[in-house]
């Protein structure tokens, strides 16, 4: 496979959509971080050449799906358009994938990489080798979220929600606190809030499934950028925050410590 030949392709994809528009240009970038990371996890795992450069090109495919949803609705939500699902769609059946790599043999791999990369949960009876690439884009995606949510601006990630005026004083809802401290991942439907949707994101540390991506959240102080962005003018919100921040730094800690290998 030509990695070179995949980000031509990909650049003439985008020549469809406004790459200068605030959340497109946001997707963009994280789909470019998201190729180093899947690097940088399956290098550190020891991969050989042919199964870095398929990662790094599930990195590049992995959302493409977003730059149609973001035309046609203007946000992130998958209830309107599930954009894993609709990125496997316009690869694998209106084959556009023959644009990206010409052999075909890999192609199942590619397809449940993509198609897994956002569920709750990676889908059973997968071979070895799909189930290794399903983490790995699951891994680099949610690394590259916490880098995200550091860096940009809240309007561009969450178009759909935001609220200047009312981002500070937002509360937590009862089931999404208590899932983070029973070290759960956040099921989108229990998302009610706006500071909701950020517990969510620093939960993704749960369903990390490499030593090396929990390294990298640690090494990076995510957690704590992540708890600090946002000034919590409720009390309430304030010290469960706290207590957030406390579980998931315990959580990370006691993972990289129980975890062998990578």
């Amino acid at each position: 496979m030509d990695l070179k030949i995949a980000e031509k392709a990909f650049k003439e994809y985008l020549k469809n959509y406004n790459t200068q528009e605030g959340s497109t240009a946001l997707k963009i970038r994280h789909t470019y971080e998201v190729v180093k990371k899947s690097e940088y996890i399956a290098t550190k795992l020891g991969l050989d050449k042919e199964n870095i450069e398929l990662a790094k090109l599930i990195g590049l495919l992995h959302d493409i799906g977003r730059f149609e949803q973001l035309k046609k609705f203007k946000d992130f939500d998958d209830k309107k358009m599930e954009h894993a699902e609709f990125g496997v769609k316009v690869l694998f059946e209106e084959d556009l994938i023959r644009k990206f790599i010409k052999d075909d043999q890999y192609d199942n791999i590619i397809r449940k990489a993509i198609y897994n990369h956002n569920k709750f949960e990676i889908e059973q009876n997968l071979t070895d080798v799909e189930l290794l690439h399903c983490k790995i884009i699951r891994d680099a995606d949610k690394l590259d979220n916490f880098r995200v949510k550091q860096k940009d601006k809240f309007e561009d990630m969450f178009p759909e929600i935001y609220n200047p005026e009312t981002i500070n004083y937002e509360n937590i809802s009862t089931k999404v606190y208590n899932d983070f401290l029973e070290h759960k991942c956040i099921k989108l439907a229990d998302r009610k809030t706006m500071i909701d949707y950020w517990v969510c994101v620093i939960a993704f540390i749960f369903d990390l499934n490499f030593k090396v991506s929990l390294e990298y959240v640690k090494e990076n102080n995510y957690i704590d950028i992540l708890v600090d962005r946002i000034e919590y003018k409720n009390n309430e919100t304030k010290q469960k925050m706290e207590a957030i921040r406390r579980c998931a730094k315990e959580y990370i800690e006691n993972r990289c410590q129980k975890q062998v290998g990578f």
